[in-house]
């Protein structure tokens, strides 16, 4: 038996190590928390150590490796299930006098139901249930805080590894044209979670209706299955009765661009009297590209540094049918970003919030993003770049996951003809493709 010591910083960060130079079939022995470095035993850090081993001798038999990867899977998903409970009881042990101070007789018992709740990862991977009880403490402290999102952090790493190891694991045993399917959405970058769920529904709907497994009817019954998916949250648009319409979303995803597009389509092709305001001093020359816009387009436009001159503003475009507001472009990773642009977004009048993401973004900086506005109270969401990128799976992840409703979509820089209302058929087979090339 050949066997391998790893140091890494997390459990996962080892996996692919492991598979790399002991082979898919290798097997976890132990993992346990050690501190490394440091100057006379001080200033260690913390490390996992991950012992893995590997059979030698005369290949195995096929029923023999499905044995050993379960046995992997099995052992990656206790060490992961260690790993979440030193955390918790790290956080635990952190709190613990505060908690006593008080002297208020509030219970400790809530870090023990998240260690219950941590033990039952290996069934179902819960991240909101482990951290829920220690976010909710009344009295954190800047310590609790790093503490907490430092267990966050690590547990969204462990259920996303997880998810993905549940995916890749029957994959080996599906049929050819779901396994075609299964590697279309991965490289669509679908969430795990996601794609094992058309999975199942596609296999179910196979067998129930005793229909062939061909590419084909594969495609057909996931394609159906993903427009149920989003007909709910399919053909709403900007509401017509909103007079504010507020664009907010990360640096260079074309909120400006994009706000001109719709400006055009407004004036020029339905007569409507628009007005620009912009709070985006931050990045250079950035008024004076929607000022280009708005001399091209007639349109007024006005400039706030605060919110304080938002009321001046809107009474300079008090003749205004339609205003559109254009905001600064932030690190919206940052809840405090997003907290800052909330305050200019405050109006009696009726209005409306749009989250601008471009495509060609990452999906998890996208989801991120849309987390915190969500929180705010943002719905509706609009995506750029589209002619920029091959892969869609962003869209499907925030409108299932966050019920971040689709308006518009933007496939280049033509004002104002590259922008369309979302369409989920269209969608669809831009995220499938066609069987017959696959």
């Amino acid at each position: 038996m050949r066997v391998k010591r790893y140091v890494v910083n997390d459990l996962p960060e080892a996996l692919p190590m492991i598979r790399s130079e002991l082979g898919k079939d290798a097997v976890i022995l132990n993992t346990k928390e050690i501190r490394v470095g440091g100057f006379m035993g001080m200033f260690r850090k913390k490390k996992m150590e991950v012992i893995a081993a590997i059979e030698s001798g005369a290949a195995a038999s096929k029923p023999q490796a499905q044995s050993r990867q379960a046995a992997d899977f099995n052992a990656v998903m206790t060490a992961i299930n260690e790993t979440v409970q030193q955390r918790t009881n790290a956080a635990a042990a952190a709190v613990q006098p505060s908690i006593e101070s008080r002297g208020d007789g509030f219970p400790g018992a809530a870090y023990a139901a998240a260690g219950g709740a941590a033990s039952k990862l290996p069934q179902q991977p819960q991240a909101p249930n482990v951290s829920t009880a220690v976010m909710e403490r009344p009295d954190s402290s800047a310590a609790l805080s790093r503490i907490n999102d430092e267990l966050l952090d690590e547990i969204r790493v462990i259920k996303q590894s997880l998810l993905q190891l549940s995916v890749n694991r029957p994959n080996q045993d599906l049929p050819i044209a779901m396994r075609k399917l299964y590697e279309r959405l991965v490289d669509q970058e679908v969430d795990a979670d996601l794609i094992r769920r058309l999975l199942d529904s596609t296999e179910e709907t196979l067998r129930s209706q005793a229909l062939p497994y061909s590419t084909e009817t594969v495609w057909e019954i996931a394609r159906q299955t993903l427009l149920e998916w989003l007909q709910p949250l399919s053909g709403e648009r900007i509401r017509e009765d909103a007079r504010i319409v507020h664009f907010v979303g990360p640096t260079g995803v074309g909120k400006t661009t994009t706000i001109a597009k719709l400006a055009a389509e407004q004036t020029i092709k339905r007569g409507r009297k628009v007005g620009f305001i912009t709070s985006d001093t931050y990045r250079i020359a950035a008024v004076d590209q929607l000022r280009t816009y708005a001399n091209i387009l007639n349109v007024p436009i006005e400039v706030v540094f605060s919110p304080m001159d938002l009321m001046k503003a809107f009474n300079q475009l008090e003749d205004r049918e339609l205003i559109y507001m254009d905001t600064a472009g932030r690190n919206f990773r940052n809840e405090l970003h997003v907290s800052e642009v909330n305050s200019l977004l405050q109006t009696n009048e009726t209005s409306e919030t749009v989250l601008v993401l471009s495509l060609t973004g990452k999906t998890r900086d996208m989801m991120a993003v849309a987390d915190n506005f969500a929180k705010y109270g943002v719905t509706k969401a609009l995506f750029t770049k589209l002619d920029e990128t091959s892969v869609f799976g962003a869209i499907l992840n925030l409108a299932l996951n966050y019920q971040l409703i689709p308006t518009f979509v933007a496939r280049g820089q033509t004002v104002p003809d590259d922008i369309e209302p979302f369409n989920a058929e269209t969608y669809v087979n831009d995220l499938l493709g066609e069987a017959a090339d696959e």
